[in-house]
C-alpha cells in the first residue's frame, strides 16, 4: 500500500486536500506549482492541482512525442 492510499495529502502550498497522484518533486516544480520541502523527491497532488500540471505539461509532451516520431 502506497502513500497516496494511506490518505496523505498535497504538497503543493496552501492546499490541504487529499492527494490521488505522486510525481517527481522536479517535474512538478518545472510545471510552475509550489511544492513543499519533501524527502524523498516525491510530490502528491490532489484532483485539481493533477489537473493543472497535466495543463501545463500538455505543450511539452506533445513536442516530445513529435521529436522521437522522426
Amino acid at each position: 500500500m502506497g502513500r497516496v492510499a494511506k490518505g496523505v495529502k498535497c504538497s503543493v502550498v496552501g492546499c490541504d486536500k487529499l492527494a490521488v497522484r505522486s510525481l517527481s518533486n522536479q517535474r512538478v516544480g518545472n510545471a510552475g506549482l509550489k511544492v513543499g520541502g519533501e524527502r524523498r523527491g516525491r510530490a502528491y497532488l490532489c484532483k485539481d492541482h493533477y489537473k493543472e500540471y497535466k495543463k501545463e505539461t500538455k505543450k511539452d509532451k506533445m513536442l516530445e512525442k513529435w521529436r522521437y516520431r522522426g
